[in-house]
């Protein structure tokens, strides 16, 4: 728990720079928030024919890794697992996952997710889904409906983390 408060602070933070005037902080954390922004790139990076896609995988900020959204599409393939909202939910987070232990982050350092979804009535059976991976001290959490999610996806997932100090 302690871990998602001082995170959640770091969050807070970063968004109160963007809005506020400058004020010079009063701890050390002030070194690792004044490190430029690392694009963390795609593995391969995506591509639409010849023409790479313009989107990072995740950015990190100090401590923090923000995610892009990521939908319910396995690996190496161009559309999203068949079934409907609860196995691409399942896919999603499983792809959330991935990124998360590539990066030095884990599904319980998570302290922020954004949750799209193409239709607001489903949002029980993605909940049913969604709570297997968040059991225990569950991140803070948006969620709302879209007119329309790339890949025709049922839904779409960005997170924000916690990752290891460099």
């Amino acid at each position: 728990m302690m871990k998602r408060t001082t995170a959640a602070l770091a969050a807070l933070y970063l968004v109160g720079c963007a809005t506020a005037a400058p004020v010079a902080p009063a701890n050390s954390q002030s070194a690792t928030l004044a490190r430029p922004p690392v694009v963390v790139q795609f593995h391969p990076p995506p591509k639409l024919g010849n023409r790479k896609l313009p989107f990072s995988e995740a950015v990190r900020v100090g401590d923090l890794l923000f995610l892009s959204g990521k939908v319910g599409r396995k690996p190496g393939q161009s559309s999203v697992v068949p079934g409907g909202i609860q196995p691409e939910t399942r896919q999603t987070l499983e792809n959330i996952k991935a990124v998360l232990e590539r990066n030095g982050s884990s599904m319980d350092r998570v302290v922020k997710c954004t949750v799209f979804l193409a239709d607001i009535a489903e949002w029980g059976k993605m909940n049913e889904v969604y709570t297997q991976f968040f059991a225990d001290d569950p991140p803070a959490r948006s969620a709302l409906g879209a007119s329309g999610l790339a890949l025709n996806a049922r839904v779409e997932i960005e997170c924000i983390a916690v990752v290891e100090p460099r």
